[in-house]
């Protein structure tokens, strides 16, 4: 079963009077939400021009305080309805702006871009694309060849925008799409492996002869003969870049690179014409060869770099077996359809998430939980797509398909790691920015100094074609974003999953580690040990109402409870009512009782005394267990007592962060004794017990104020506002999809060892960028003055530029040995 929160629907929007700083929003399907209304508010607490957010489900209102000069109105209501999920109908704003804009709401377009030569490529669409007052929002990334753009456009027009100035473009809608984005990356490895071969063996005997012979007439015809295939064939791309990205009043280094190949040739053409002995042949066909190579290489190393993509994608079958009026269709993925009947045999992976409609089987759901033991999968029972099945078959109802499914969740993740931005990127985007045009103006005026100076016209000519040659710009903007993108991948290849960059950045920079116990310290898999029954009720009735208030829970302790309850048999029916209070437990109306189920604070609350009840659960957590207390119909009825285990590796994942130089604090709303009895176990010597959700978050506050950055690991909805807060949120996988689409980072299989391992990662990710950007800009200074002074050939200057790349590259590669 589907156990995404469904998406409220705003019925219109008002923006309050009393200041322009605040906006209300009715969503009058929020209360009928409550449970999960604090995903949608923590949501929106993430952007960091929204100073407050007050949501209150039982009103569907939401209201909002934000800086307008950060997040203009327009953008909020966006953010609004993109948060709040306004899918099927426009909002009043949007409806207004669509109207504007030939009848198109905005929307998100996630695409591959193929034609990128370098950096400056993506940011050239960037700026072509942020020019349309139709775009929202776009942002490109050359090392991952993708684009994400807001616009409120349809996807043909945003296609043939970027068709206009070279680019093509293809929709990364599903992860069949995805696996064709890889393909054609293969064969683009594989026709820059010919062109550049073809370069090479054409360009080779002109540089010997170059190198060896006297510049005569017949030398000059036969390098004619021998380069004029490299440039005109080898080096065609570069002209055609070049010449659309004139019309459209732009350069980019193909510019730089058609420019200095085809003054070189032409002014070659015409000394031979003239009779003159000033050649530059060999030159051309030498610089096209080595920028081919410098091309291939990166493209080889850019391949190995989208690895972690690639094996992501490869657990997705291409086809499934769907019945169909009582036939058997074999279909591409992408034809399935919600609510398809599919049928997967023994060892199959499975196709797509969704229901077991029939039959028994074990599934391994290791790409998904970390868990190495198959989990039995009987009737009503959900799967996830990717995962292989055991020995039984099964008849599977599709829930999710596309965009939609855990696995293309995991891979948009993963995706959006890789095209984040961290803050120095952005520097290096607006130096990058005028590069080109400023590296132009620095060889015009090379050649008109050089001729001032008295030099003869060939020799200021080599030295300008230098100065464009050595200067490319691609080292520079590789140099963050191929590490992230390798750095990312590679967690992801260790089972951490890293939703931006930015997060990347931080990790190696936590000097303190919040820590909630249940599911996260603890293996999540609590056990109820204890019935105390305090009614006159029989155990079993306890039990059975427990059982039936507790269905519809999310938290570890409810779902222990009901699992008890049907693994004795019991009959549950199901609640009139369910209300849920994160942090302290929930209320339910089963039959006629009105029932209170969750910690001390719940049940004083709601004016319940507790009697002997309160002793009974002091003796329980000297014991390390977890007491709950459950009342009936106003009076104390129950006492429960439930056990969970801390996790195998936990006391190590502590040391490991204390060997960091990482304070470790562990929050939980169990009770003091059951907490410490945990945390004496693993390590942690700080305890906080009985915090609700706004203790937790005040906590990370506190620490924040103290100087500390702070990590903050949970799983569940009581966790959200303190994830939300945290310099780097961590989720365990497998918890709570509020405390997943919170979090910074998802942990896989809940191994909280991996939060040093990120960390470690991260700060070795961080190095490397710093490595890749000495040696782009320090490359950069060193070489436009020598080739400004005439102190290099152009053939030196063109495989010095080409390398310069590469080595960026194969520097990012080492994170993979990391």
């Amino acid at each position: 079963m589907d156990t995404r929160p469904a998406t409220p629907t705003l019925r219109h929007c008002t923006v309050a009077h009393q200041t322009r700083r605040r906006v209300r929003i009715l969503a009058p399907s929020l209360r009928k939400q409550s449970e999960r209304a604090y995903l949608y508010e923590i949501l929106l607490r993430k952007h960091p021009a929204i100073r407050h957010v007050r949501l209150t489900a039982e009103l569907g209102s939401v209201v909002v305080w934000f800086d307008p000069h950060s997040l203009p109105k327009p953008k909020l209501l966006a953010l609004l309805d993109a948060v709040l999920g306004n899918l099927g109908n426009a909002s009043p704003f949007q409806k207004a702006a669509a109207e504007q804009d030939g009848g198109h709401p905005e929307q998100d377009f996630n695409l591959a871009v193929e034609g990128m030569s370098c950096a400056s490529c993506a940011l050239l669409i960037e700026m072509v694309l942020r020019r349309d007052p139709r775009v929202v929002d776009a942002t490109v990334n050359y090392a991952t060849e993708t684009a994400t753009v807001r616009a409120r456009m349809d996807r043909e027009t945003l296609h043939g925008k970027l068709g206009g100035i070279g680019y093509r473009a293809h929709s990364l809608d599903s992860l069949a799409q995805r696996r064709l984005q890889l393909e054609r990356e293969n064969l683009r490895i594989e026709q820059a492996r010919k062109r550049l071969l073809w370069a090479s063996l054409f360009s080779a005997p002109a540089i010997v002869l170059g190198m060896i012979a006297a510049h005569t007439p017949r030398v000059g015809l036969i390098e004619l003969l021998l380069t004029a295939p490299v440039v005109l064939w080898s080096g065609r791309p570069f002209f055609v870049k070049a010449a659309k990205l004139a019309r459209q009043g732009t350069a980019n280094m193909d510019s730089l690179v058609a420019l200095g190949v085809g003054s070189a040739f032409a002014y070659s053409v015409v000394s031979l014409l003239r009779g003159k002995r000033e050649f530059y042949f060999e030159a051309a066909a030498a610089i096209v060869a080595f920028v081919l190579l410098g091309r291939y290489l990166d493209e080889r190393a850019k391949g190995q770099a989208h690895e972690a993509i690639r094996r992501l994608i490869a657990l997705q079958p291409q086809t499934a077996n769907v019945l169909r009026d009582g036939a058997e269709l074999t279909l591409a993925i992408d034809d399935v359809v919600v609510g398809d009947l599919l049928l997967v045999r023994p060892g199959e992976r499975i196709p797509t998430d969704g229901i077991v409609a029939y039959g028994l089987s074990t599934v391994d759901e290791s790409m998904i939980t970390g868990e190495s033991m198959p989990v039995v999968k009987e009737i009503g029972q959900s799967v996830t797509g990717g995962c292989i099945n055991g020995n039984g078959a099964l008849h599977l109802r599709a829930t999710a398909i596309g965009a939609d499914t855990v696995l293309s969740g995991i891979v948009r993740m993963v995706d959006q790691a890789q095209t984040g931005k961290l803050p120095i990127q952005k520097m290096v985007d607006q130096v990058s920015a005028v590069f080109v045009p400023a590296v132009m103006g620095v060889s015009a005026l090379t050649f008109l100094g050089w001729l001032a100076a008295g030099a003869s016209a060939g020799f200021a000519f080599g030295a300008s074609i230098t100065v464009l040659l050595i200067a490319c710009p691609c080292a520079l903007g590789l140099a963050t974003p191929a590490a992230i993108m390798v750095g990312t991948g590679q967690a992801a290849k260790r089972g951490i999953f890293i939703r931006n960059g930015e997060s990347l950045e931080m990790a190696s920079k936590l000097t303190a580690m919040v820590f909630d116990k249940t599911g996260t310290i603890t293996e999540g898999k609590p056990q109820v040990t204890d019935l105390v029954n305090l009614s006159r009720l029989p155990d079993d009735k306890i039990l059975a109402l427990a059982g039936a208030a507790e269905s519809h829970s999310e938290h570890f302790l409810g779902k222990a409870i009901l699992a008890h309850a049907r693994e004795l048999g019991l009959h549950l029916d199901e609640p009139a009512a369910f209300q849920s209070e994160p942090g302290r437990g929930v209320r339910a109306q089963v039959g006629k009782r009105i029932l209170f189920i969750g910690n001390r604070h719940w049940l004083e609350e709601q004016g319940i005394k507790l009697g002997k009840a309160e002793a009974i659960a002091a003796e329980l957590g000297t014991q390390g267990k977890t007491p709950v207390y459950m009342a009936a119909d106003g009076k104390i009825a129950a006492l429960f007592g439930i056990a969970d285990k801390a996790r195998e590796n936990a006391r190590e994942a502590i040391a490991q962060l204390h060997a960091l130089g990482v304070k470790t604090l562990m929050a939980t709303g169990d009770v003091q004794a059951a907490a410490h009895y945990i945390a004496k176990q693993v390590g942690i010597g700080q305890v906080i017990a009985q915090a609700r959700p706004e203790d937790k978050l005040a906590i990370i506050h506190a620490l924040q104020a103290q100087g500390e950055k702070v990590g903050m690991i949970g799983d569940g909805i009581n966790d959200a506002p303190a994830l939300a807060a945290a310099d780097v949120s961590l989720a365990i996988g497998g918890g709570a999809d509020v405390a997943l689409q919170t979090a910074d980072l998802t942990l896989v299989g809940g191994d909280i060892a991996k939060a040093a391992e990120a960390m470690q990662l991260s700060g070795f990710t961080i190095r490397v960028i710093r490595q890749n950007l000495f040696w782009a800009f320090g490359y950069n200074i060193v070489a436009i003055p020598v080739a400004a002074l005439g102190k290099l050939n152009p053939m030196i200057a063109s495989a010095a530029m080409a390398m310069s790349s590469v080595s960026v590259v194969l520097n990012s590669l080492r994170l993979q040995q990391k």
